[in-house]
């Protein structure tokens, strides 16, 4: 029996799972890629992680809270303008319907 995936798991649960459908459909994707933190040309390691890197074009970042708050997007910006990357997508697991768990975020375009 199949059972789908509902609103309340751990985050890393919805990142592997949409890691292993990306995959299956044929898309590279990393997960938990480090991101650096470059100052005054000193690389440190402060502990960003992307969540999800697809087809090293597009940082997903997972979450599962009741409400996004202004500090998740502009975490995916910074990973985004850390990473030179241009689009990434904040999803949300626990909302009732995904579509409306899934915002676009662009970095510079």
């Amino acid at each position: 029996m199949h059972k789908s995936i509902g609103p309340g798991l751990l985050e890393s649960t919805y990142e592997n799972a949409l890691a292993y459908d990306l995959r299956e459909s044929g898309l590279s994707v990393q997960q938990q890629v480090p991101m650096p933190f470059i100052y005054k040309e000193v690389k440190m390691d402060i502990g960003y992680r992307l969540d999800l890197l697809v087809e090293n074009i597009i940082i997903i970042e997972i979450k599962s809270v009741e409400n996004l708050a202004p500090v998740h997007y502009a975490q995916l910006l910074t990973y985004l303008k850390l990473s030179d990357l241009k689009l990434g997508l904040l999803m949300n697991f626990n909302s009732k319907l995904l579509k409306e768990g899934i915002h676009r975020i662009v970095n510079n375009l």
